[in-house]
């Protein structure tokens, strides 16, 4: 049985990420150790859990009961009950703290995503959790990141190098055209916020995508080829990159998962349960 850390920011990260993460890691036997900044239980993006206000009437009375964009992009019903199992969890409910982890402390590490920018940059420029990733790739544990889960890897330096840790590393994470496509839905519903879905959003004179997750983990890597999307030969690939079909813990079909030695990544909630999986196998491995 290994011991896995996921950190998480006080408030919005993916619930479908983070929580079918944890459900699968579970039942395949491992410990699952959640933390937060200070202590406190998180909280998930209530948007990507209920679908509430991502439709142009959200907030009009009882007609913003109804979701159809809200529908669509928020987490699917395995994900929502996923989360809900989570925090039913009493562990849940009494995190560590983010100053207190150390990498010895901990077989391996999985990064969650998310995207609202409220609370994931608390996540995402974290130099303290910056540090930690750095220490388990150092380390040579296990380290799976999933969405901008991969961006905060990137970010990470490798404690011998100065360099990302994913320097020199193959990787996926949240595609440009999986990231744009979702924002452009959001921002006709949420026209009140409509860059909701951007955790970054473009300077003047900065090209568009600039700051999108695929861009800014590519520009970390030793290589921009070793920034991996679907190839167009996968028998799977228009179930892959629609953005429509997602994965369960025994289809892997419409899932993309990047495996380069002790990392592992992947690029959207519809990746989670392969996801979790692959990252569990690594465990396999060292027995």
């Amino acid at each position: 049985m290994a011991r896995v850390l996921i950190p998480l920011p006080s408030r919005d990260f993916d619930p479908t990420e983070a929580a079918v993460s944890w459900q699968v890691l579970r039942r395949l036997g491992h410990e699952v150790v959640v933390a937060t900044p200070d202590g406190r239980e998180a909280q998930a993006d209530p948007i990507m859990v209920t679908g509430h206000g991502l439709d142009p009437w959200s907030r009009v009375p009882l007609l913003g009961k109804l979701r159809v964009i809200g529908a669509l992009l928020r987490a699917d019903a395995a994900g929502r009950e996923a989360y809900e199992q989570m925090r039913g969890d009493l562990a849940f409910h009494s995190p560590s703290r983010w100053d207190d982890l150390r990498a010895s402390d901990y077989d391996g590490l999985l990064l969650a995503g998310g995207h609202r920018a409220r609370g994931m940059r608390e996540y995402l420029e974290s130099p303290v959790l910056q540090g930690l990733v750095g220490e388990f790739f150092a380390a040579g544990k296990p380290v799976g990141a999933i969405c901008h889960g991969v961006v905060l890897a990137a970010r990470s330096p490798h404690p011998g190098s100065g360099r990302s840790v994913l320097y020199g590393k193959k990787t996926t994470a949240l595609t440009w055209a999986l990231e744009k496509s979702a924002w452009s839905v959001a921002r006709i519903g949420r026209f009140w916020d409509p860059d909701y879905y951007r955790t970054y959003r473009e300077k003047a004179g900065e090209p568009a995508g600039y700051w999108s997750v695929q861009a800014e983990v590519t520009r970390a890597l030793a290589d921009p080829a070793h920034f991996l999307d679907v190839p167009a030969g996968d028998p799977d690939a228009r179930r892959k990159r629609g953005g429509m079909s997602r994965d369960r813990f025994d289809d892997s079909r419409p899932a993309f998962v990047v495996s380069d030695g002790n990392y592992v990544s992947a690029r959207w909630p519809g990746d989670a349960y392969t996801f979790a999986k692959t990252f569990a196998a690594l465990f396999d491995a060292k027995v």
